[in-house]
């Protein structure tokens, strides 16, 4: 998911990446900024705090967060490898 925030008269094009832990819950991370998650019960309440929490952790530091440019996903699956039918 892509997040776009005016500030300064500058709008910046952040990627969220949003996973669904054991118990339910939304977990949203801003990859380009360490530290800049948070979490909800729906897509839509975690979407709505990690708005949020990347204002104030681009606002609270002291050198501008220039987001990278979001290329894709791949899904990368791990674990024993199957053995090959005889």
């Amino acid at each position: 998911m892509l997040v776009l925030l005016t500030m300064k008269n500058k709008v910046y094009d952040y990627v969220v990446l949003v996973e669904q832990d054991e118990d339910g819950i939304y977990v949203a991370k801003a990859p380009d900024i360490p530290g800049c998650y948070t979490q909800g019960k729906t897509v839509e309440q975690a979407m709505e705090r990690i708005r949020e929490a990347i204002q104030v952790c681009v606002e609270s530091g002291g050198e501008e967060i220039v987001p990278m440019r979001f290329v894709g996903l791949q899904h990368v699956l791990m674990g024993q490898k199957m053995a090959s039918p005889s």
